[in-house]
Parts: structure tokens; sequence; C-alpha cells
């Protein structure tokens, strides 16, 4: 853990680095990949990964991005500790964790139900593994109502505990992928990969496509960006990514509403629902793993890269530059995480480890 990385984002605005009080936890910048569209097999030019995947180690994906200024922000403000939200096997519930304890911070998990997975598993024990305090919720509503209740209890023990919200997704955190954006253009910029035209990313609590966008237009890239919706429609609003543009440009000194459009949200490819695996979505892990050597799942980025590689099959993106950003974690859990034995978790917990996985699971 550092606080001395120099952002593309600070060199733009130096202030912001006395303002976010940023700890530095990513390994950036992230590395960029660039394929031959036609040696692939492909229909476009060339295809480009943005290994987000190897964002950070221990554990890697998008939310390193953001809990480097969301933890520092806590953390200059004197805080002891988090309060999170997500659901059981929430990747920015594990992320959150593993990242506030290396800031000597305690963590408090709100987790609510989700369809059964391999990965609910070995992130509920990774999260136990990491110091977390994991709470079960029956629903968004009653983890919204504990949350307060412990930082209510927390504060007469003269602690202080600051939220952060599911997907670490607000204007503060918003910041890490308006830095990822303005990275990706020095990138570009200095390396032999041509702009990308489109970028494919998974949309969830909309706080990473919003980021990027802002720093796309910052950088003065006109880069497409196709959000493959993988969350409940009233999670993926419009109205939630321009609040978060807007907030996230105010908080760096630009106009708010000045060119940032919304992306194209793509809501073909969520399936049954929110981490409930689909054919398309488990074959796209299959090729991207045959393609690339990537590593994805079922709930994020299996569905994103689905929806891209319907769209090159379909020539929609012939003689483009097609970017798939990989927010999934590759980085490997300690094995004595996942060795836990489950019933060290709260009672709750233990119908994950006792339940079956969900049919589709690669793992099941």
């Amino acid at each position: 853990m550092s606080e001395t990385q120099t952002l593309p984002l600070f060199e733009r605005f130096p202030e912001l680095r006395d303002r976010t009080g940023h700890i530095s936890f990513a390994l950036l910048p992230t590395p960029l990949e660039c394929h031959r569209g036609d040696e692939l097999g492909l229909r476009c030019r060339h295809l480009m990964i943005k290994r987000d995947d190897l964002s950070g180690a221990p554990y890697g994906g998008n939310k390193v991005r953001k809990l480097e200024f969301l933890l520092g922000d806590a953390r200059k403000n004197g805080a002891t500790g988090v309060l999170t939200f997500g659901v059981a096997g929430s990747n920015h519930a594990l992320a959150t964790s593993i990242y506030a304890r290396a800031a000597g911070l305690q963590c408090h998990s709100m987790l609510t139900r989700q369809s059964n997975a391999a990965y609910v598993r070995r992130n509920l024990l990774a999260g136990l593994h990491s110091g977390a305090h994991l709470h079960a919720c029956d629903s968004e509503e009653s983890a919204r109502r504990l949350a307060a209740r412990i930082a209510e209890s927390a504060a007469r023990d003269g602690e202080m505990l600051t939220a952060i919200p599911g997907g670490g997704s607000s204007a503060l955190g918003c910041l890490g992928f308006v830095n990822a954006g303005l990275e990706l253009a020095e990138q570009v910029r200095t390396g032999t990969m041509p702009v990308p035209d489109t970028i494919y990313i998974a949309l969830g609590t909309v706080g990473t496509a919003a980021g990027l966008m802002v720093g796309l237009r910052l950088a003065g890239l006109d880069t497409r960006i196709v959000a493959v919706r993988v969350v409940r429609e009233d999670i993926a609003t419009p109205a939630r990514f321009r609040r978060l543009a807007s907030g996230v440009r105010e908080f760096v000194g630009g106009p708010a509403d000045a060119g940032v459009e919304l992306p194209e949200i793509r809501h073909e490819f969520l399936g049954a629902g929110y981490a409930r695996f689909t054919p398309a979505g488990v074959a796209a892990m299959e090729s991207a793993r045959q393609l690339a050597g990537l590593k994805l799942e079922g709930t994020y980025t299996g569905k994103s890269f689905a929806a891209m590689l319907s769209d090159l099959g379909s020539g929609r993106l012939e003689d483009q530059n097609v970017l798939f950003w990989n927010t999934y974690n590759s980085r490997p859990l300690a094995c004595e995480a996942t060795a836990l034995d489950y019933h060290q978790l709260p009672d709750p917990f233990h119908y994950y480890f006792e339940s079956p996985l969900q049919e589709l699971d690669p793992e099941a």
C-alpha cells in the first residue's frame, strides 16, 4: 500500500490528491492487450482487452480502482471502519473487506440473498478470512436498517463507521474510472494500440461505466461504450448514470453536463435475473478462455463478453477496433481462505454450502 502513486487523474487535476485522501492499492496501469481480429477469426479489425482482472494483489477486478478513493476518504475523515452492501457472493464486498484491512479499517458487509454458485462459497470464505463482519440480511431495506444500528452502536463506543454504497458507485468512487479512461488514452498514445471504437463493459451499479465515460471524454476520445446490463432494471437506470456522471464532473471541476452522454445499454443478455447464469454467458466464458486466456464468470463478465461476441458475429463491428474491459478478478484466492470450515460463517450463509449450485454453473 502506497500513498505516492502518480495517476493521470492527479496530473490533470492535482488538487484532487489532497481532497480525496487517495490510497494506492492498485497496480496501474493495468495491461492493455491487442489482437488482430482476423488472427482470432473475429469480424473486427482488432480485439483489445483491458486487463483490470490484474488491477491489484492479492485481489483484482474493477472495485480496486474505486476503493482507492473510498477507503482513502474514510481514513482521511477519521473513520475506524466501513459498512458496505451487496449480495452474499458480492465481489465488491469481498474487495472492500480485503482492502479495508490493508488500510487498517474494520469492515461490515451487509449481504442479501442470491442464486447459488461456486463463487459465492469462495467469496464468503475469503471475506471471513479477511476479518470482515458478515451480516445476512433479508432485503436491501433491512440491510440499510442494520447498517444504521451498527454505526450507532459503534459511535457510542467512540468509533466512526463510514458507509460505502453497493458496488462502490458514488461520485467519489467514480474517480477511479475517470482515471481509468485517462489511463487508457495514455496507453493508446504511447503504445502501438489503435483508439478503440467501441468498449464493452458489464453494467451493474453503473459507477464503472459512468466514471469511464467521463474519463474518455476528458481525454478527448469519442469511443462508444456498450454497457451490458446484468442487474435489475431499477438499479442500472439512465437517471443513475446521469447523476453519477454529473456528480463526478462537478467533483473534478468541469461542467456538470458537458460532453457526457448515455452509453448504449443492452438488456437482452441478462437472462432470468442477476447472478442467474445463461447458456450464452457460459459459452462466452469458454470462448474468452480459448481466444485470449481470460478467466470470466457467469454473473457479469460472461454476459458482457456474450454481447460482444453476438455483435461480432452479426457483422456490426466489422472493421472496428473493439475493446473488452475485463472487470473480474483473476487472482487466486488464498488457499487458507477457501479451506476454512463454512460452519464458522453466520448460520444463514450455510445455505450456500448445503444447497445445490445452479444448473448452468460450470462447477456444478
